[in-house]
């Protein structure tokens, strides 16, 4: 089973590979360090971003498939499809 650690790692580089494909693209690791603080929790202005569905859900499926097992797996796709993740979008 994947760490705990581990999985918070690929959390991160799976938000940066979908910030980077994003329109407009974006640095990850600029966001999460400028964003504005809200009840104590960071606010990532992810409505601002939009990413092609179908890339979405290829970069999320890249990292979800390093992890096993699938409960977990699933856990880490949910996390990045309700977490902050840019908005997507079907593109024709």
């Amino acid at each position: 089973m994947i760490s705990r650690k581990k999985e918070d790692e690929l959390i991160l580089d799976c938000y940066r590979e979908l910030y980077n494909n994003s329109t407009p693209k974006a640095d990850f690791d600029v966001l999460l360090s400028e964003c504005e603080i809200v009840n104590g929790e960071k606010t990532i202005p992810f409505n601002d971003y939009h990413i092609d569905d179908k890339l979405l859900h290829e970069i999320i499926e890249k990292y979800s498939s390093q992890i096993k097992p699938e409960w977990v797996a699933l856990r880490f796709k949910n996390t990045i499809l309700l977490g902050c993740s840019p908005n997507s979008r079907e593109i024709l």
